[in-house]
Protein backbone atom coordinates (compact mmCIF):
# COMPACT_ATOMS: atom_id res chain seq x y z
CA UNK A 1 0.00 0.00 0.00
CA UNK A 2 1.37 3.23 -0.76
CA UNK A 3 2.15 6.04 1.91
CA UNK A 4 0.88 9.41 1.69
CA UNK A 5 4.46 11.93 0.95
CA UNK A 6 4.25 15.55 0.68
CA UNK A 7 4.57 15.39 -2.90
CA UNK A 8 1.11 13.47 -2.94
CA UNK A 9 -0.51 15.75 -0.60
CA UNK A 10 0.57 18.54 -3.25
CA UNK A 11 -0.71 16.87 -6.01
CA UNK A 12 -4.02 16.44 -4.33
CA UNK A 13 -4.36 19.96 -3.00
CA UNK A 14 -3.36 21.50 -6.37
CA UNK A 15 -6.31 19.29 -8.08
CA UNK A 16 -8.02 20.43 -5.12
CA UNK A 17 -7.60 24.13 -5.21
CA UNK A 18 -7.97 24.16 -8.98
CA UNK A 19 -11.88 22.89 -8.74
CA UNK A 20 -12.02 25.67 -6.16
CA UNK A 21 -11.90 28.11 -9.10
CA UNK A 22 -12.89 26.52 -11.42
CA UNK A 23 -16.58 25.95 -9.50
CA UNK A 24 -16.34 29.42 -9.17
CA UNK A 25 -19.00 30.57 -11.75
CA UNK A 26 -21.29 27.06 -10.69
CA UNK A 27 -23.18 29.10 -7.95
CA UNK A 28 -23.24 32.67 -9.20
CA UNK A 29 -26.44 32.35 -11.02
CA UNK A 30 -28.58 31.12 -8.00
CA UNK A 31 -27.02 33.50 -5.41
CA UNK A 32 -28.39 36.50 -7.81
CA UNK A 33 -31.65 34.43 -8.95
CA UNK A 34 -33.83 36.66 -6.80
CA UNK A 35 -32.82 39.59 -8.43
CA UNK A 36 -32.50 38.61 -11.86
CA UNK A 37 -35.70 36.98 -11.79
CA UNK A 38 -37.67 40.65 -10.97
CA UNK A 39 -35.20 42.53 -13.51
CA UNK A 40 -35.38 40.00 -16.47
CA UNK A 41 -39.25 39.89 -15.91
CA UNK A 42 -39.40 36.18 -15.46
CA UNK A 43 -41.45 33.26 -13.97
CA UNK A 44 -40.15 30.83 -11.61
CA UNK A 45 -40.07 27.74 -13.79
CA UNK A 46 -38.87 30.04 -16.54
CA UNK A 47 -35.74 31.20 -13.69
CA UNK A 48 -35.21 27.50 -12.67
CA UNK A 49 -35.20 26.58 -16.42
CA UNK A 50 -31.39 28.47 -16.47
CA UNK A 51 -30.09 26.26 -13.96
CA UNK A 52 -31.34 23.46 -15.29
CA UNK A 53 -29.68 24.37 -18.63
CA UNK A 54 -26.84 24.53 -17.20
CA UNK A 55 -27.39 20.98 -15.51
CA UNK A 56 -27.93 19.60 -18.87
CA UNK A 57 -25.12 20.56 -20.42
CA UNK A 58 -23.36 19.54 -17.85
CA UNK A 59 -25.02 15.94 -18.12
CA UNK A 60 -23.96 15.79 -21.78
CA UNK A 61 -20.62 16.82 -21.26
CA UNK A 62 -20.00 14.47 -18.23
CA UNK A 63 -20.84 11.35 -21.14
CA UNK A 64 -18.79 13.19 -23.71
CA UNK A 65 -15.60 14.22 -21.63
CA UNK A 66 -15.79 10.54 -19.23
CA UNK A 67 -15.95 8.23 -22.33
CA UNK A 68 -12.73 10.32 -23.77
CA UNK A 69 -11.19 9.93 -20.71
CA UNK A 70 -11.41 6.26 -20.96
CA UNK A 71 -10.11 6.44 -25.01
CA UNK A 72 -7.44 9.74 -24.45
CA UNK A 73 -6.41 9.50 -21.07
CA UNK A 74 -8.05 11.41 -18.07
CA UNK A 75 -5.09 14.25 -17.82
CA UNK A 76 -5.25 15.42 -21.28
CA UNK A 77 -9.05 15.45 -20.62
CA UNK A 78 -9.29 17.06 -17.39
CA UNK A 79 -7.04 19.91 -18.71
CA UNK A 80 -9.17 20.35 -22.23
CA UNK A 81 -12.23 21.06 -20.25
CA UNK A 82 -10.80 23.89 -18.12
CA UNK A 83 -9.26 25.85 -21.04
CA UNK A 84 -12.87 25.40 -22.46
CA UNK A 85 -14.85 26.43 -19.19
CA UNK A 86 -12.54 29.43 -18.97
CA UNK A 87 -13.81 30.51 -22.76
CA UNK A 88 -17.06 29.89 -21.81
CA UNK A 89 -17.51 31.52 -18.21
CA UNK A 90 -15.90 34.77 -19.82
CA UNK A 91 -18.46 34.94 -22.48
CA UNK A 92 -20.96 34.57 -19.70
CA UNK A 93 -19.35 37.26 -17.58
CA UNK A 94 -19.66 39.57 -20.99
CA UNK A 95 -22.92 38.91 -22.13
CA UNK A 96 -25.32 37.23 -20.24
CA UNK A 97 -28.38 40.10 -19.82
CA UNK A 98 -31.61 38.31 -20.15
CA UNK A 99 -33.35 35.25 -20.00
CA UNK A 100 -32.28 33.80 -23.73
CA UNK A 101 -29.19 34.94 -23.38
CA UNK A 102 -28.26 33.50 -20.15
CA UNK A 103 -29.89 30.24 -20.78
CA UNK A 104 -27.54 29.64 -23.68
CA UNK A 105 -24.77 30.94 -21.91
CA UNK A 106 -25.10 29.28 -19.07
CA UNK A 107 -26.17 26.15 -20.82
CA UNK A 108 -22.59 27.01 -22.88
CA UNK A 109 -20.19 26.60 -19.19
CA UNK A 110 -22.26 23.39 -18.22
CA UNK A 111 -21.26 22.17 -21.76
CA UNK A 112 -17.54 22.84 -21.31
CA UNK A 113 -17.05 21.79 -17.64
CA UNK A 114 -17.73 18.28 -17.43
CA UNK A 115 -14.02 16.68 -18.01
CA UNK A 116 -13.61 18.70 -14.61
CA UNK A 117 -15.23 16.07 -12.51
CA UNK A 118 -15.07 12.89 -13.49
CA UNK A 119 -11.44 12.81 -14.90
CA UNK A 120 -10.28 13.84 -11.84
CA UNK A 121 -12.04 11.00 -10.08
CA UNK A 122 -10.20 8.57 -11.85
CA UNK A 123 -6.64 10.39 -11.78
CA UNK A 124 -7.27 9.96 -7.93
CA UNK A 125 -8.37 6.62 -8.20
CA UNK A 126 -5.57 5.43 -10.05
CA UNK A 127 -2.99 6.79 -7.30
CA UNK A 128 -4.68 6.33 -4.13
CA UNK A 129 -5.13 2.83 -2.21
CA UNK A 130 -8.82 1.50 -1.83
CA UNK A 131 -8.68 1.79 2.03
CA UNK A 132 -7.55 5.70 1.84
CA UNK A 133 -9.80 6.29 -1.23
CA UNK A 134 -12.66 7.40 0.44
CA UNK A 135 -10.93 10.17 2.11
CA UNK A 136 -9.13 11.24 -1.05
CA UNK A 137 -12.10 11.52 -3.32
CA UNK A 138 -14.03 13.38 -0.18
CA UNK A 139 -10.88 15.92 -0.19
CA UNK A 140 -11.90 16.12 -4.30
CA UNK A 141 -15.88 16.69 -3.30
CA UNK A 142 -15.37 19.09 -0.86
CA UNK A 143 -12.94 21.29 -3.02
CA UNK A 144 -16.40 21.89 -5.05
CA UNK A 145 -18.06 22.73 -1.80
CA UNK A 146 -15.36 24.91 -0.90
CA UNK A 147 -16.10 26.89 -4.73
CA UNK A 148 -19.73 26.62 -3.57
CA UNK A 149 -18.95 28.50 -0.62
CA UNK A 150 -16.83 31.09 -2.00
CA UNK A 151 -19.17 31.98 -5.32
CA UNK A 152 -21.98 32.53 -3.00
CA UNK A 153 -19.73 34.95 -0.57
CA UNK A 154 -18.57 36.86 -3.28
CA UNK A 155 -21.89 36.92 -5.15
CA UNK A 156 -23.18 38.02 -2.04
CA UNK A 157 -20.72 41.10 -1.46
CA UNK A 158 -20.61 42.03 -5.42
CA UNK A 159 -24.43 42.96 -5.29
CA UNK A 160 -24.65 45.91 -3.35
CA UNK A 161 -21.90 47.32 -5.09
CA UNK A 162 -22.17 46.59 -9.00
CA UNK A 163 -25.51 44.24 -9.08
CA UNK A 164 -25.49 41.48 -10.87
CA UNK A 165 -23.07 42.24 -13.49
CA UNK A 166 -20.41 42.64 -10.84
CA UNK A 167 -21.01 39.39 -9.29
CA UNK A 168 -21.03 37.64 -12.56
CA UNK A 169 -17.88 39.49 -13.51
CA UNK A 170 -15.50 38.28 -10.35
CA UNK A 171 -16.90 34.85 -10.25
CA UNK A 172 -16.87 34.33 -13.95
CA UNK A 173 -12.29 34.70 -13.28
CA UNK A 174 -11.88 31.62 -11.64
CA UNK A 175 -12.13 28.88 -14.17
CA UNK A 176 -8.80 31.07 -15.36
CA UNK A 177 -7.02 30.85 -11.91
CA UNK A 178 -8.44 27.01 -11.72
CA UNK A 179 -7.03 26.22 -15.17
CA UNK A 180 -3.27 27.52 -14.43
CA UNK A 181 -3.46 25.78 -11.36
CA UNK A 182 -4.19 21.92 -12.63
CA UNK A 183 -1.71 22.96 -15.73
CA UNK A 184 1.16 23.62 -13.16
CA UNK A 185 -0.10 20.46 -10.58
CA UNK A 186 -0.55 18.12 -13.30
CA UNK A 187 2.81 18.76 -15.63
CA UNK A 188 4.68 15.55 -14.40
CA UNK A 189 1.55 13.30 -14.25
CA UNK A 190 1.35 10.83 -16.93
CA UNK A 191 -1.59 10.81 -19.01
CA UNK A 192 -2.41 7.55 -18.56
CA UNK A 193 -4.95 5.26 -20.95
CA UNK A 194 -6.37 1.37 -19.67
CA UNK A 195 -6.62 -0.57 -22.68
CA UNK A 196 -9.71 -2.68 -23.05
CA UNK A 197 -9.56 -6.45 -23.96
CA UNK A 198 -11.33 -7.81 -26.59
CA UNK A 199 -13.92 -10.16 -24.78
CA UNK A 200 -15.14 -7.05 -22.64
CA UNK A 201 -17.74 -5.14 -23.25
CA UNK A 202 -19.95 -2.29 -21.83
CA UNK A 203 -23.31 -4.65 -20.94
CA UNK A 204 -20.96 -7.07 -18.91
CA UNK A 205 -18.56 -4.66 -17.24
CA UNK A 206 -21.19 -1.65 -16.47
CA UNK A 207 -24.82 -2.99 -16.78
CA UNK A 208 -24.60 -6.23 -15.71
CA UNK A 209 -22.59 -5.19 -12.57
CA UNK A 210 -25.48 -4.75 -9.80
CA UNK A 211 -23.46 -3.10 -7.61
CA UNK A 212 -22.38 -0.35 -10.40
CA UNK A 213 -25.90 -0.46 -11.15
CA UNK A 214 -27.52 -0.14 -7.19
CA UNK A 215 -24.41 3.10 -7.45
CA UNK A 216 -25.44 4.74 -10.40
CA UNK A 217 -29.40 4.64 -9.26
CA UNK A 218 -28.16 5.81 -5.98
CA UNK A 219 -26.45 8.88 -7.46
CA UNK A 220 -29.02 9.82 -9.96
CA UNK A 221 -31.44 10.27 -6.99
CA UNK A 222 -29.13 11.86 -5.03
CA UNK A 223 -28.39 14.30 -7.78
CA UNK A 224 -32.14 15.32 -7.92
CA UNK A 225 -32.53 16.19 -3.91
CA UNK A 226 -29.31 18.02 -3.96
CA UNK A 227 -28.71 19.71 -6.96
CA UNK A 228 -32.40 21.04 -6.80
CA UNK A 229 -32.01 22.07 -3.32
CA UNK A 230 -28.73 23.97 -3.98
CA UNK A 231 -30.29 26.10 -7.26
CA UNK A 232 -33.16 27.20 -4.82
CA UNK A 233 -31.99 27.19 -1.19
CA UNK A 234 -30.31 30.60 -1.84
CA UNK A 235 -33.94 32.28 -2.60
CA UNK A 236 -35.58 30.53 -0.20
CA UNK A 237 -33.62 32.42 2.26
CA UNK A 238 -34.10 35.83 0.47
CA UNK A 239 -37.94 35.05 1.33
CA UNK A 240 -37.38 33.57 4.85
CA UNK A 241 -35.65 37.33 5.54
CA UNK A 242 -37.88 38.89 3.45
CA UNK A 243 -40.88 38.06 5.24
CA UNK A 244 -39.42 38.50 8.51
CA UNK A 245 -39.20 42.55 7.54
CA UNK A 246 -35.39 42.76 5.69
CA UNK A 247 -35.40 44.64 2.16
CA UNK A 248 -35.28 43.22 -0.96
CA UNK A 249 -31.57 43.40 -1.75
CA UNK A 250 -30.76 42.74 2.21
CA UNK A 251 -32.52 39.59 1.87
CA UNK A 252 -31.15 38.30 -1.54
CA UNK A 253 -27.74 39.37 0.06
CA UNK A 254 -27.89 37.48 3.29
CA UNK A 255 -29.15 34.55 1.53
CA UNK A 256 -26.44 34.07 -0.51
CA UNK A 257 -23.83 34.53 2.27
CA UNK A 258 -26.51 31.62 4.09
CA UNK A 259 -26.11 29.40 1.86
CA UNK A 260 -22.60 29.37 1.56
CA UNK A 261 -22.35 29.00 5.12
CA UNK A 262 -24.18 25.48 4.36
CA UNK A 263 -21.82 24.80 1.78
CA UNK A 264 -18.90 25.09 4.41
CA UNK A 265 -21.14 22.47 5.94
CA UNK A 266 -20.99 20.58 2.97
CA UNK A 267 -17.06 20.45 2.86
CA UNK A 268 -17.26 19.03 6.95
CA UNK A 269 -19.47 16.18 5.45
CA UNK A 270 -17.41 15.45 2.21
CA UNK A 271 -14.26 15.12 3.91
CA UNK A 272 -15.54 13.10 7.61
CA UNK A 273 -18.22 11.03 5.65
CA UNK A 274 -15.47 9.75 2.85
CA UNK A 275 -12.99 8.95 5.62
CA UNK A 276 -15.83 7.40 7.82
CA UNK A 277 -17.07 5.43 4.83
CA UNK A 278 -13.34 3.53 4.50
CA UNK A 279 -14.01 2.65 8.06
CA UNK A 280 -17.37 1.16 8.47
CA UNK A 281 -18.29 0.74 5.13
CA UNK A 282 -20.15 2.53 1.85
CA UNK A 283 -23.43 1.43 2.34
CA UNK A 284 -23.63 1.66 5.88
CA UNK A 285 -22.53 5.69 6.12
CA UNK A 286 -24.97 6.13 2.81
CA UNK A 287 -27.61 5.16 5.02
CA UNK A 288 -27.24 7.31 7.89
CA UNK A 289 -26.59 10.65 5.99
CA UNK A 290 -29.88 9.43 2.97
CA UNK A 291 -32.31 9.10 6.03
CA UNK A 292 -31.14 12.17 7.59
CA UNK A 293 -31.71 14.41 4.34
CA UNK A 294 -34.40 13.10 3.04
CA UNK A 295 -36.47 14.16 6.24
CA UNK A 296 -34.74 17.72 6.22
CA UNK A 297 -36.33 17.31 2.62
CA UNK A 298 -39.40 16.67 3.93
CA UNK A 299 -39.46 19.37 6.42
CA UNK A 300 -37.28 22.48 5.26
CA UNK A 301 -40.10 24.43 3.07
CA UNK A 302 -42.46 24.56 6.00
CA UNK A 303 -40.63 26.25 7.97
CA UNK A 304 -40.60 29.87 6.30
CA UNK A 305 -41.79 32.44 8.55
CA UNK A 306 -40.25 30.59 11.58
CA UNK A 307 -37.29 32.17 13.74
CA UNK A 308 -34.62 32.46 11.30
CA UNK A 309 -31.93 30.95 13.51
CA UNK A 310 -34.21 27.37 13.80
CA UNK A 311 -34.02 27.80 9.57
CA UNK A 312 -30.45 28.18 9.20
CA UNK A 313 -30.05 25.06 11.79
CA UNK A 314 -32.13 22.58 9.82
CA UNK A 315 -30.29 24.09 6.89
CA UNK A 316 -26.91 23.48 8.17
CA UNK A 317 -27.92 19.65 8.98
CA UNK A 318 -29.84 19.74 5.48
CA UNK A 319 -26.24 20.38 3.32
CA UNK A 320 -24.19 17.87 6.34
CA UNK A 321 -26.58 15.10 5.04
CA UNK A 322 -27.14 15.80 1.26
CA UNK A 323 -23.42 15.86 0.53
CA UNK A 324 -22.35 13.15 2.74
CA UNK A 325 -22.79 10.45 0.63
CA UNK A 326 -21.27 12.29 -2.78
CA UNK A 327 -17.33 10.98 -1.91
CA UNK A 328 -19.08 7.75 -0.74
CA UNK A 329 -21.04 7.18 -3.91
CA UNK A 330 -17.71 8.38 -6.12
CA UNK A 331 -15.71 5.95 -4.02
CA UNK A 332 -17.67 3.25 -4.30
CA UNK A 333 -17.98 3.46 -8.26
CA UNK A 334 -14.36 3.43 -8.87
CA UNK A 335 -14.32 -0.08 -6.70
CA UNK A 336 -17.09 -2.02 -8.25
CA UNK A 337 -16.28 -1.34 -11.86
CA UNK A 338 -12.60 -2.75 -14.29
CA UNK A 339 -10.36 0.59 -15.02
CA UNK A 340 -10.59 0.08 -18.35
CA UNK A 341 -14.31 1.07 -18.71
CA UNK A 342 -14.68 3.19 -15.60
CA UNK A 343 -14.79 6.31 -17.56
CA UNK A 344 -17.98 5.02 -19.77
CA UNK A 345 -19.56 3.94 -16.43
CA UNK A 346 -18.84 7.55 -14.83
CA UNK A 347 -20.22 8.68 -18.47
CA UNK A 348 -23.59 6.71 -17.61
CA UNK A 349 -23.71 7.95 -14.50
CA UNK A 350 -23.46 11.70 -14.82
CA UNK A 351 -26.01 11.53 -18.09
CA UNK A 352 -29.03 10.08 -15.18
CA UNK A 353 -27.34 12.12 -12.41
CA UNK A 354 -26.97 15.48 -13.71
CA UNK A 355 -30.04 15.08 -15.99
CA UNK A 356 -32.25 14.35 -12.94
CA UNK A 357 -30.44 17.33 -11.55
CA UNK A 358 -31.17 19.64 -14.44
CA UNK A 359 -34.47 18.83 -13.91
CA UNK A 360 -34.92 19.13 -10.54
CA UNK A 361 -34.52 23.14 -10.09
CA UNK A 362 -37.63 23.43 -13.23
CA UNK A 363 -39.74 20.89 -11.19
CA UNK A 364 -39.55 23.04 -8.03
CA UNK A 365 -40.26 26.55 -9.45
CA UNK A 366 -43.12 24.72 -11.48
CA UNK A 367 -44.34 23.61 -8.20
CA UNK A 368 -43.74 26.97 -6.53
CA UNK A 369 -45.67 28.55 -9.62
CA UNK A 370 -48.49 26.06 -8.99
CA UNK A 371 -48.76 26.35 -5.29
CA UNK A 372 -48.34 29.71 -4.87
CA UNK A 373 -50.85 31.63 -7.89
CA UNK A 374 -50.43 35.12 -6.44
CA UNK A 375 -47.70 36.29 -4.77
CA UNK A 376 -47.74 37.18 -0.61
CA UNK A 377 -48.40 40.53 0.37
CA UNK A 378 -44.16 41.20 0.26
CA UNK A 379 -44.06 39.79 -3.24
CA UNK A 380 -42.47 36.75 -2.53
CA UNK A 381 -43.95 33.22 -2.71
CA UNK A 382 -45.27 31.94 0.85
CA UNK A 383 -45.77 28.06 0.15
CA UNK A 384 -42.27 26.03 -0.53
CA UNK A 385 -42.73 22.77 1.66
CA UNK A 386 -44.83 20.80 -1.19
CA UNK A 387 -41.48 21.33 -3.75
CA UNK A 388 -38.87 20.52 -1.18
CA UNK A 389 -40.46 17.33 -0.71
CA UNK A 390 -41.08 16.53 -4.12
CA UNK A 391 -36.91 16.69 -3.74
CA UNK A 392 -36.75 14.11 -0.92
CA UNK A 393 -38.32 11.81 -2.99
CA UNK A 394 -35.05 11.11 -4.73
CA UNK A 395 -33.72 11.16 -1.64
CA UNK A 396 -36.23 8.37 -0.26
CA UNK A 397 -35.01 6.26 -3.41
CA UNK A 398 -31.51 7.13 -2.73
CA UNK A 399 -31.66 5.51 0.78
CA UNK A 400 -33.71 2.35 -0.58
CA UNK A 401 -30.51 1.86 -3.02
CA UNK A 402 -28.14 2.04 -0.28
CA UNK A 403 -30.45 -0.67 1.41
CA UNK A 404 -29.91 -3.27 -1.25
CA UNK A 405 -26.22 -2.36 -1.13
CA UNK A 406 -25.88 -2.72 2.62
CA UNK A 407 -27.83 -5.91 2.63
CA UNK A 408 -25.70 -7.29 -0.11
CA UNK A 409 -28.18 -8.47 -3.12
CA UNK A 410 -25.65 -6.37 -5.08
CA UNK A 411 -23.23 -9.21 -5.65
CA UNK A 412 -21.52 -8.80 -9.55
Amino acid sequence: MRKWSVKFDLWLLGICFSRVFTYLVSMTYAAVLPVVQREWEMSAAAAGSISSGYQIGYAVSLLIFSELADRMGARRVFLWSNSCSVAASLLFAAFARGYYSALILYTLIGISSGGVYTPGLMMIADRFPTKGRGMAVGFFIASTSLGYAVSLGISGAALPWGGYRLSFLLTCLGPLVGFLLAWMTLASTPNKVFPRRQEQRFSTEVLRNKRAVLFIMAYALHSWELLGMWAWTPAFLSACLTVRGSEAWTAVGSGAYLVGLFHLMGILASLSMGTLSDRLGRAQVMLLVGSISTVCSLVMGWLIGLHIVLIVAVGMIYAFSALGDSPILSAGMTESVDPSYLGAAFALRGLLGFGAGAMAPLAFGAFLDWMNPVLSDVGTYATWGWSYSMLGLGGLGAVLAAYFLYRGKASR
